[in-house]
């Protein structure tokens, strides 16, 4: 590992309303064994950043942006622009370090190859539930981010199927020099601009690394509607990407995952639970299936489905 410690590492972060996470979000970063070089934060809207982080935290830049100019893709390719470290790590603002070997272990992750060789282009991190997390979403959080690495490349499509594309930009580390190689993050998406670029990774020969000794506490306990236009946004980016996604559909990942929290919701004990599941995952097919045939869809139905409205006034709907 000597060779990846002398590789720099910056730090790409988003934000839109950062509250206390972030606060402690930037107080782990500055305590990683693997030390940060800059941590370079675009803000959407001024009047909702405190000027004191950047006070009590040197190594942060931030650049301003309005609401309407925030896109998935373009908006953190803004910021690598800004970075001539080796190393990049996108985080979201409410994505805190499990400890301090965070960054130290995603690093470690680069020095991991296919088995036939392929370069990691990208590694990604264990999302840990936080403490007020639901029981049906910690079991998510389980069964999207197991306790096991996995090294992913073209090999593994006939058997993981979409979920070889799979990786997160609430906390993942970008090889700087392939990202510069293979163009970098999409420019105008909806959503998923992670899993496109792994996507283009994979097919052009590089694998993507999940490093789960790499650990960041971040959950969410989402509604109904919210799960409902969520799906929609996601659904909608591979719609928009068929190169990436033709012939991996993501129904046989949902349902499974559906399955297996019912049996754990029972046998934890828990079957009361088992009918909100049941409904909140209608939802989520709900938004998914109407994100896949956006297109036969009304426009005024789209915008009320999608929660990037400034998505839809660049594609004239």
């Amino acid at each position: 590992m000597e060779r990846e410690k002398r590789r720099t590492v910056d730090v790409v972060i988003p934000t839109y309303k950062p509250g206390r996470k972030f606060g402690k979000l930037l107080t782990m970063l500055d305590k990683q064994t693997y030390p940060v070089n800059r941590i370079l934060v675009i803000n959407t809207e001024e009047q909702y950043w405190d000027r004191e982080w950047e006070k009590q935290h040197p190594k942060l830049t931030v650049r301003h942006i309005r609401k309407e100019v925030f896109d998935h893709g373009a908006t953190r390719h803004m910021a690598v622009t800004l970075s001539d470290a080796d190393i990049f790590l996108c985080m979201t603002d409410d994505a805190v370090p499990y400890d301090s070997h965070l960054v130290e272990r995603l690093t470690e992750g680069f020095s991991l190859c296919g088995p036939d060789g392929e370069v990691p282009a990208m590694v990604y991190a264990r999302q840990l539930p936080d403490a007020d997390c639901g029981a049906a979403e910690r079991y998510t959080r389980a069964f999207n981010y197991p306790a096991e690495s996995r090294i992913k490349t073209k090999a593994d499509i006939p058997v993981l199927g979409i979920k070889t594309y799979f990786g997160s930009n609430v906390c993942c580390a970008y090889d700087r020099a392939i990202y510069d190689r293979l163009g970098g993050f999409i420019r105008h998406t909806i959503f998923n601009e992670d899993m496109i670029y792994a996507g283009g990774a994979i097919q052009k020969g590089y694998a993507v690394v999940y490093q789960a000794k790499a650990r960041v506490v971040h959950s969410h306990n989402y509604g109904c509607m919210q799960q409902f236009h969520r799906n929609f946004d996601l659904a909608v980016s591979q719609a928009d990407h068929p190169e990436i996604f033709r012939g991996l559909p993501s129904e046989g990942e949902g349902i499974r995952l559906v399955k297996q929290t019912a049996a754990y919701l029972v046998k934890s004990g828990r079957p009361w639970l088992l009918p909100g599941l049941i409904v909140k995952s209608g939802f989520k097919y709900m938004g998914y299936l109407a994100g896949r045939h956006y297109r036969r869809l009304p426009k005024k139905l789209v915008l009320w489905c999608s929660t990037s409205r400034n998505y839809w006034k660049e594609e004239g709907v």
